[in-house]
């Protein structure tokens, strides 16, 4: 283009001219569009600059990726809202909160405020009588898992973003098969874009054994450009409705291995059993509606609940359909009402500036606020983005470790003994706003306690980063990192 504006001052060659000054015209309109959307302001910057500097291939990627539907319905949860009177139960809820009929523990009376906040931004029951199980890492979770789908009696139900034919994909495709030739009601969800690679033939083997099988959101040429960046991240197993699983786990031989011999994969996932089993039920129905355009809900979905422990759970799920960022809200009031501590654990770090001034709002203010990162990411860009971030935080006390046994992929957060979150969504731009995702809202000491010591195991192995070192790190990895920065919330 600059050679096209060098004809302009020239006076020569009208019709360039005239291309160029369309081809600009164009540009511009685009990006006053991208400021009209009103998205986060890095994203705003992000794309300006991508447009300025690659107007061509930068028109393209906005088209595919960057158009927003965050305000545009994706499907009705009339169906699913109605049937388990939602509306109602909130109303309810939100009454006995205030009489103080949920808190028996004194030490879960700052965090009321927060179970307020996610029964208005999403209608996350607060659900009573549950029992939690820790799993980490792939062995024990995928045991688990297919211990519990083995003894299934009526019905399967799973959701996960990456599936692949490798080995425990197999493993659990051979199980699902003969469940359903059993006569098990099997429906499975996963993502088109996370499951690209998964063959037709493992599909059929599934349907032709009487397995609902639906991909979410598929992308064909036509669609591409609404669909690709709006991405099914939820893993969610359901069996009978008695028990639940939600985690950071997919199905693929990688989360079970890890990336090779030398380098572990650390992963957290969690068993429920009670009445939290079915809020994760309500959450699948309402993406198999979604998949499937209609709602089918059957009584043995949501079955009598025979735990007797008072554990209180709140299921939250997000995504580009929600009109509020439920779970960034969620981790926004945990760290901002912590008192001793927040421990967080994330793969992919790159918060918002919400998220950014309470992390160093509550270590200034002496909570002990620790952060635990992959030492080296499966996404260079991500990763790199994610150190630009590093030094403002080491600066107000935050304490951060980098995992250098492999790759953490636990998506994770304990505060003060008594509150934990377990689920899908990293503390990320992308998670907050733009993938489905899902968390399990812990109130307990015992779990929390669970979930800390196993964060302090991960982090008494791992490299603590000092702010003297950090800041002495080669100028170029700081150029890297800035400009990563620009564009991760691209990816």
């Amino acid at each position: 283009m600059p050679a096209r504006i060098f004809y302009i001052f020239q006076g020569e060659n009208w019709i360039w001219i005239a291309l160029d000054i369309t081809f600009l015209a164009s540009i511009i309109f685009m990006i006053v569009v991208i400021v009209l959307e009103n998205k986060d302001p890095t994203k705003t910057i992000s794309w300006s600059l991508v447009l300025v500097l690659l107007p061509v291939i930068g028109i393209i990627l906005y088209l595919y990726l960057g158009r927003s539907m965050h305000k545009k319905k994706f499907f009705s949860r009339k169906g699913i809202s109605d049937h388990l009177s939602l509306d109602e139960l909130t109303r309810e809820q939100m009454i006995q909160l205030n009489d103080k009929k949920f808190i028996k523990d004194e030490r879960l009376v700052s965090k009321r405020n927060m179970m307020k906040l996610l029964l208005q931004n999403s209608k996350a029951l607060i659900t009573q009588k549950n029992q939690v199980g820790v799993l980490n890492n792939g062995k024990k979770t995928f045991d688990s898992i297919i211990h519990e789908m083995g003894n299934a009696r009526d019905h399967i139900h799973l959701e996960f973003y990456i599936i692949e034919d490798d080995s425990i994909g197999n493993r659990i495709k051979d199980l699902l098969v003969r469940k359903a030739r059993e006569g098990v009601k099997l429906n499975l969800i996963y993502d088109d874009v996370g499951s690209w690679s998964l063959p037709r033939k493992y599909i059929r083997e599934l349907t032709t054994a009487g397995a609902g099988v639906l991909s979410f959101m598929p992308v064909r040429v036509y669609a591409f450009a609404n669909k690709v960046n709006y991405r099914l991240h939820r893993k969610i197993v359901v069996v009978d409705g008695k028990v639940g699983f939600v985690g950071g786990l997919n199905i693929a031989d990688r989360y079970l291995r890890g990336l090779d011999s030398n380098n572990m994969w650390r992963d957290t996932f969690i068993k429920i059993q009670g009445e939290a089993v079915q809020s994760l039920q309500a959450v699948f129905l309402m993406d198999w509606r979604f998949v499937s355009g209609s709602l089918v809900i059957e009584e043995s979905y949501f079955p009598p609940n025979d735990i007797g422990n008072n554990l209180l759970v709140q299921v939250v799920s997000s995504g580009p359909d929600s009109d509020w960022h439920s779970i960034m809200q969620a981790y926004f009031s945990a760290i901002a009402t912590a008192e001793r501590y927040v421990y967080i654990s994330t793969p992919y770090f790159l918060p918002n500036e919400s998220i950014m001034t309470a992390l160093k709002t509550a270590a200034l203010s002496g909570v002990d606020v620790r952060i635990l990162l992959p030492d080296k990411n499966d996404s260079w860009v991500v990763g790199r983005g994610s150190r630009s971030y590093m030094e403002e935080l080491l600066e107000a006390g935050v304490m951060i470790y980098f995992f250098v046994k492999g790759f953490t992929h636990s998506k994770l957060m304990i505060v003060d003994d008594v509150f934990a979150s377990v689920g899908t969504a990293n503390m990320d731009i992308r998670s907050f706003s733009q993938d489905f995702e899902v968390n399990a809202l812990i109130y307990d000491g015992e779990t929390a306690q669970i979930l800390k010591k196993d964060f302090i195991n991960d982090i008494s192995g791992s490299l603590l980063i000092k702010i003297e070192e950090w800041r002495k790190r080669p100028r170029m990895d700081k150029v890297l990192e800035s400009v990563a920065r620009i564009f991760s919330p691209l990816l």
